[in-house]
C-alpha cells in the first residue's frame, strides 16, 4: 500500500448505516444504478424532446451536477433522498405530455431540413430538463456518498468504479437487445425500492407510487407509439398509399426521416436519384457502396440500374431491420447485397474493396455521440479525409457521388470544394430543386470520369473552407461558439454555482480541493479526446462508443488497484508523467493510426490514449486518499467535471487535438494549487 494510504484517516461512520446490505455491496448497487440512470436518462429524454438529440450533454452536465451536490450534501442530512423518484416522476410525466421537435431554422445549429417547432419552447422545457436531471441523479449520488466514509478512501473509490462499469454494462446489454424503455423503467423501480428500504407507510407511498407512475407512463409510451428502439433512436414507422404505391414513413426521435419506396417510384419522383449513374462517364457497376443504406431504396434503385454487387453500409440495426421486412422491393433479399452494420467512415478505413461508384446517400443521423458534445454519427463522413478515403476505393474510372436537402447554398459550396480539394477538380454539381437546397454533388477518380450537365461556377468567397478530422463540424459556417450555446452554457454555470452554494454551504468548504476540482475540468476534456478519438478510428457506433467508456472506467480503476497496492512515485513525478503521455497523444498523427492494421491500430491507440487516463487517475488516487473530508473532495471533482463538460465546446474552435494542451494547462494549475503537504518525496 502507499504511503499516502496508510496515512488516510481511519473510515468515521458520518451517517451510521442501517442498511440491510452491508456497505460494499450497497456502494456497488447505487453506484450501477447511479450510471445506468444517467444513460436512461440521457437517451430517453433524447428520443422525446428533439432539442437534446443535438444537445446530449445538456443532460450529461445536469447530471453531473446532482452527482456533485449529492456528494456536497452528504453529512449535511440524514434524511433519505425520496425527492429522487418523485422528481423523475413529474419529469417522464412532463416530457410525455409535453414533446417537442426541434427549430431549425437557427443557423448557429445547421440540420438538414427544416421542421415546425410543436410544444413548449426551448426557453422553458430546456431548464425543466436540466434542473429535474440535477434533481433525479443527485439522490443516487447521496446513497453513494454515504458509504464512502464508511470505507477506506481508495476502497470507496474502487467499489464505486465496479458499480459504474456494471451499470455501464447493464445498459450497453438492454441497448443490444433493444429493450425498450419500460425495461429502464422497472430497473430504477427496483434500484428505488433496494436502496432507499422504504419502512414507514408514507416513505413507501414516496417510493411506490413515483415508481409505479414511471413504469406506467413508459409502458403506456411503448405499447401506444409501437416503437422499435435502436441503440440510436425511437424509430416508428406507419404504411400508407401515394399515387397508387404502398410506402413506408419511418420516423426517428419524432422526425420524419427515412420513406421506403419502390425503386421506380422515387426515381420517377425525385431526380435526384439518377444523377449519380447518369454522372458517371463510364457507366460500369461491377461492385457499389452504399453508405446510408437506411431502409433500402437506394439499394433497391442501384440493383435496378444494373449493380453486380453492392455492399449496404447502416449504422442503425433496426432502419436495416425494417427494409429487410417491409421494402416493397426487397433489397436486402437479393443475393446481390451484402449488408454491414457500421459506421460508413469506418468500413472505408477497414476494407480493402475497390468500387465502381461510391454513395453517400443523404446520411443525416438526426443525432450526436454521447460523450462529445458536437460529434454527430455522421461527422467524420464529410471531411476532406474522409473524401479522399472514398477516392482511394474507387476503380479506374470510378465516381463517388452525395446527396441530401443541404438547406444552406453555402453548405453545398463547402461540400463541392471538400470534393475538389480531395480529388483534385471540380465535381459535377446538380441543384436539384432550390427547396430545401436539394443537391447531388459527384466527382470521377479523373476529371474524364465525369460527365456534368454544366461546369460548376467554384465556391463564393464566404464560403467556408473544408473541414477535417480535427474539426468535423460540417454545418458550422465560422469558427466559433454559437451564440446559442455560449449563453446557455453561461445560464448552466451560474444555477450550478447557486445550487452549490445552497446545497453545500460556502465555497469555503471546497477550497482545499481546488486542485482536485481543476482534475476533474481537465479529466472530462480528456475523456471526450478519447471518445472522439476512437470514434474517429473505429467508428462512431454504439459499441465503440460503449467500449471507450467501458475502457476509461477499467483505466480509472486499473490505477486505483495500482495505488492501492503499490508503492507509487511522488505527485510531483506522476504530474510528470501525465504531462509526457499528453505530449505523446498530440505528436502522434491521427492520419498515421488510420493507416495501421486494425490490431495494431487498436493497440497502439490504447496505449496512446489510456496512457494519461491511467497517470491522471493515479494523481488523482493519491491525492483523494490524503484528503480529509472524501465526500466533498469527490464533490468538488464531479464539479469539475461539469465545468469540463462546458469546455468541451471550445472543440468548435481549436479543434478535439487542441483539448489536449488545454488539458495540460488545467493540469499544470492543478499541480500549481496542490497542498505542500501533499508534495512527499517518492
Amino acid at each position: 500500500m502507499t504511503a499516502a494510504a496508510q496515512t488516510t484517516p481511519p473510515p468515521r461512520p458520518d451517517v451510521p448505516s442501517a442498511h440491510w446490505l452491508s456497505t460494499r455491496p450497497r456502494l456497488v448497487v447505487a453506484s450501477a444504478f447511479m450510471l445506468f440512470l444517467e444513460l436512461a436518462l440521457i437517451r430517453w429524454t433524447g428520443s422525446n424532446i428533439v432539442h437534446l438529440s443535438y444537445f446530449t450533454n445538456f443532460v450529461l452536465l445536469g447530471s453531473f451536477l446532482g452527482i456533485g451536490l449529492g456528494f456536497l450534501r452528504v453529512g449535511r442530512t440524514t434524511r433519505q433522498p425520496y425527492y429522487s423518484p418523485i422528481t423523475l416522476a413529474v419529469l417522464v410525466m412532463v416530457v410525455l405530455m409535453f414533446p417537442v421537435t426541434v427549430d431549425r431554422q437557427t443557423e448557429g445549429v445547421l440540420y438538414w431540413t427544416s421542421l415546425s417547432t410543436a410544444g413548449p419552447p426551448p426557453w422553458a422545457i430546456l431548464p425543466v430538463i436540466f434542473v429535474a436531471a440535477a434533481l433525479v441523479l443527485m439522490g443516487p449520488a447521496e446513497l453513494v456518498g454515504r458509504c464512502f466514509p464508511e470505507l477506506d478512501r481508495l476502497e470507496a473509490y474502487r467499489y464505486d468504479l465496479i458499480g459504474s462499469l456494471t451499470g455501464i454494462g447493464l445498459f450497453t446489454a438492454l441497448s443490444f437487445l433493444s429493450a425498450p424503455p419500460v425495461v429502464w423503467g422497472v430497473i430504477t423501480a427496483v434500484a428505488y425500492a433496494v436502496l432507499l428500504q422504504p419502512r414507514r407507510a408514507w416513505s413507501r407511498v414516496a417510493v411506490a407510487v413515483p415508481s409505479l407512475v414511471v413504469v406506467a407512463a413508459l409502458a403506456a409510451e411503448t405499447l401506444t407509439a409501437g416503437a422499435l428502439w435502436s441503440p440510436y433512436y425511437k424509430v416508428t414507422h406507419t404504411h400508407f398509399d401515394q399515387e397508387g404505391v404502398r410506402v413506408m414513413d419511418i420516423q426517428v426521435n419524432g422526425i420524419p426521416h427515412q420513406r421506403a419506396v419502390p425503386a421506380a417510384n422515387r426515381l420517377e419522383w425525385e431526380r435526384q436519384y439518377a444523377l449519380p449513374y447518369e454522372r458517371s462517364a463510364v457507366g460500369r457497376l461491377d461492385d457499389v457502396l452504399i453508405v446510408g443504406a437506411g431502409s433500402g431504396t437506394d439499394v433497391a434503385i442501384a440493383l435496378s440500374k444494373g449493380a453486380g454487387r453492392v455492399d449496404a453500409v447502416e449504422i442503425d440495426p433496426k432502419l436495416r431491420e425494417l427494409g429487410g421486412i417491409y421494402h416493397p422491393d426487397r433489397p436486402y433479399a437479393d443475393p446481390r447485397v451484402s449488408t454491414h452494420v457500421t459506421d460508413g467512415r469506418a468500413f472505408l478505413e477497414q476494407t480493402d474493396r475497390k468500387y465502381d461508384l461510391i454513395l453517400f446517400a443523404l446520411p443525416d443521423s438526426l443525432t450526436l455521440v454521447s460523450g462529445a458534445s458536437s460529434l454527430r454519427l455522421e461527422s467524420y463522413l464529410f471531411t476532406r479525409e474522409a473524401m479522399e478515403a472514398a477516392r482511394d476505393h474507387l476503380k479506374p474510372g470510378g465516381t463517388f457521388s452525395m446527396y441530401n436537402y443541404y438547406r444552406e447554398n453555402w453548405l453545398v459550396d463547402r461540400l463541392a470544394s471538400t470534393m475538389q480539394a480531395a480529388f483534385g477538380h471540380k465535381p459535377c454539381v446538380d441543384v436539384v430543386s432550390q427547396a430545401g437546397q436539394q443537391a447531388v454533388i459527384t466527382a470521377g477518380l479523373a476529371a474524364g470520369d465525369q460527365a456534368c450537365g454544366g461546369e460548376w461556377a467554384g465556391a463564393s468567397a464566404q464560403t467556408p473552407p473544408p473541414s477535417g478530422d480535427d474539426r468535423p463540424f460540417l454545418y458550422l459556417k465560422d469558427r466559433t461558439i454559437p451564440q446559442i450555446y455560449v449563453i446557455t452554457l453561461g445560464l448552466i454555470l451560474l444555477v450550478s454555482m447557486l445550487a452549490v452554494r445552497a446545497v453545500a454551504g460556502p465555497y469555503t468548504r471546497m477550497r482545499p480541493y481546488a486542485d482536485l476540482f481543476l482534475l476533474g475540468v481537465a479529466f472530462l476534456l480528456l475523456e471526450t479526446k478519447s471518445v472522439t478519438g476512437f470514434a474517429l478510428l473505429f467508428g462512431t457506433t454504439w459499441v465503440v462508443n460503449a467500449i471507450v467508456f467501458a475502457g476509461v472506467l477499467v483505466a480509472v480503476l486499473a490505477a486505483v488497484e495500482v495505488t492501492r497496492r503499490f508503492r507509487t512515485p511522488s505527485l510531483p513525478v506522476m504530474y510528470g508523467v501525465l504531462l509526457a503521455g499528453l505530449v505523446l497523444a498530440w505528436l502522434v498523427p491521427t492520419s498515421w493510426l488510420l493507416g495501421l492494421p486494425v490490431p495494431l491500430r487498436a493497440l497502439v491507440a490504447v496505449v496512446v490514449a489510456f496512457l494519461p487516463i491511467f497517470a491522471a487517475n493515479v494523481v488523482f488516487a493519491k491525492r483523494f486518499a490524503d484528503s480529509a473530508d472524501g465526500t466533498t473532495a469527490f464533490g468538488a471533482n464531479l464539479l469539475g467535471a461539469m465545468v469540463g463538460g462546458c469546455l468541451e465546446y471550445l472543440a468548435l474552435l481549436v479543434g478535439y487535438q487542441a483539448l489536449l494542451v488545454i488539458a495540460g494547462l488545467l493540469y499544470l494549475g492543478a499541480f500549481a494549487l496542490l497542498p505542500r503537504a501533499a508534495r512527499p518525496a517518492a
